[in-house]
């Protein structure tokens, strides 16, 4: 009891904060990114020549490889060592960035971009294990509860920073911001993070199931991104979802005769884990789909600028803070379950009031307040997702949990993206072919996309209603030896 509570303290230590702030920063430089790009895009377009097609993959290039590469990432954090996982991603991460704004025409905007996707693959889920394999007990859950509002914050921050950096100082500056953020993980990492110690794969690393699991996963985040252009029903859609069903298939039947696999099956077995990742692949479904189409509203519509519309999610990030901050202090209370139930329909009820958007609207009357409520939900499922998916999961498998959490949120944005817009632009189109004015096509589509939106968090509610109810108090098991090797650090550790 008395080794429990030291290690339900060390939050409160100086390095224990360093090493939460560190981990935060990591998933803020990841989810900012995925934003950040979108206000800068039609100052690239302009200056790189893109076409309206090919600019597409400026964003879809960075989604494929950190879909695709995240459970490869995330496994071999658990087998080769996370920190050095969190290194060497961060290090390409930043590498390409610096190509990424130094890029003087469209393929090597696009390649880096790639690059980027991927080094962000190995740092996320590495992040997030050295977390939740830190932090125990209420540690864990107000850690846990940090991530995700630094996460769902980073989202709506990229959209402001974005603007200012692209209105101030040019669109170069939305990859330039990175290596500074960069270059304080490598050093926090160096510095406050313990080093591995000589792991490697035991019996040898399972190569065929590391191909097949990402040959999958990239053609199947490929698939979901290029649906809208080439329609549901094609045959290129329609044989990606097919062959990436296949190889998945494979992947499975060869884990299941692998003696040692690359992704031990027997994880979906832990309580409120596979729950919590499909809650996840829902949700992001909605709010990632319904910022796209709130900015596109802004910006078409309402004649926002770049800067204004990022300066319009201020209250939507406070918020997520509010949300987040209020999951962890009811964890111990209530558990997981009620928080993302409770979230996913608040968050329901905003999207649904931003569903109403009329064409002379304002942000006063028809934005502030929905975004807030929304805000708020997202803070609460997010948290209570995030700890759901980690309760309970061993220390040698934690990577793999958090790159699965992950890839639930890369899946259900691509999947939310390419379903939503599809509704969208039908329903625009329609409207355009009876001469209905632009303006009000545009917001009739916006309209019916955000109500989908609204109705795929009020089933991720439903899915979350059946996942098992995860509480505070230190479920997860803690190898004695290694709750001694960690407290032994606090003396020697020098932190920055």
């Amino acid at each position: 009891m008395e080794l429990e509570l030291e290690l339900e303290s060390f939050l409160a230590t100086r390095r224990g904060k360093l090493t939460l702030a560190l981990l935060c920063a990591v998933t803020f430089l990841d989810v900012m990114d995925g934003s950040i790009v979108n206000v800068a895009l039609p100052t690239i377009r302009a200056h790189l020549g893109f076409s309206v097609q090919n600019l597409q993959w400026v964003i879809s290039g960075y989604l494929i490889t950190y879909g695709g590469f995240l459970l490869l990432g995330g496994r071999a954090g658990d087998l080769l060592g996370r920190r050095r996982l969190l290194v060497a991603g961060t290090t390409l991460f930043a590498l390409s960035s610096l190509a990424c704004g130094l890029a003087d025409n469209q393929g090597l905007l696009v390649g880096a971009r790639l690059a980027q996707g991927f080094g962000a693959a190995m740092m996320s889920p590495a992040a997030l294990a050295v977390l939740t394999t830190t932090f125990h007990g209420s540690d864990r859950h107000k850690a846990l509860g940090a991530w995700a509002g630094i996460s769902g914050l980073a989202s709506a921050a990229g959209l402001l920073i974005g603007g200012v950096l692209t209105e101030e100082f040019g669109w170069r500056w939305v990859f330039f911001v990175n290596l500074p953020l960069c270059a304080l993980v490598l050093l926090g990492a160096f510095r406050i993070l313990e080093a591995d110690h000589d792991r490697s794969a035991p019996g040898g690393f399972d190569a065929i199931g590391a191909v097949l699991v990402t040959a999958a996963m990239l053609l199947l985040i490929y698939t979901l991104v290029k649906a809208p252009d080439a329609g549901w029903s094609a045959g290129r859609t329609v044989g990606g979802l097919v062959g990436s069903a296949v190889l998945m298939a494979g992947f499975l039947i060869n884990e299941q005769w692998r003696d040692r696999p690359l992704i031990p099956l027997s994880i979906f077995r832990i309580k409120g884990l596979a729950a919590a990742d499909a809650t996840q692949v829902i949700a992001w479904a909605g709010f990632y789909s319904m910022f796209f189409f709130v900015t596109l509203y802004m910006q078409n519509v309402l004649g926002y600028s770049q800067l204004e519309s990022g300066l319009s999610y201020v209250p939507t990030s406070v918020g997520i803070g509010v949300g987040s901050t209020l999951a962890t202090k009811m964890f111990v209370r209530t558990g997981t379950r009620p928080i993302i139930v409770s979230g996913s329909l608040l968050a329901a009820g905003g999207i649904l009031w931003l569903s109403r958007i009329p064409v002379d609207g304002s942000y006063l009357t028809n934005l502030l307040a929905p975004l807030v409520i929304m805000g708020t939900g997202l803070g609460l499922l997010y948290a209570g997702v995030q700890t759901a998916a980690n309760a309970g999961v061993p220390e040698d498998q934690a990577g793999l949990a958090a790159a699965l959490i992950t890839t639930s949120f890369q899946l259900g944005s691509a999947l939310g993206l390419a379903a939503f817009t599809g509704i969208a632009t039908s329903r625009t189109n329609h409207l355009l072919a009876l001469h209905t004015p632009v303006p009000e096509a545009l917001t009739a589509g916006f309209q019916r996309a955000l109500l989908t939106s609204a109705l795929c968090l009020v089933v991720a509610a439903a899915i979350a209603l059946r996942a098992s109810n995860t509480r505070g108090g230190g479920e997860e098991p803690v190898a004695e030896s290694e709750s001694r090797h960690q407290l032994d650090l606090e003396p020697s550790y020098d932190p920055v």
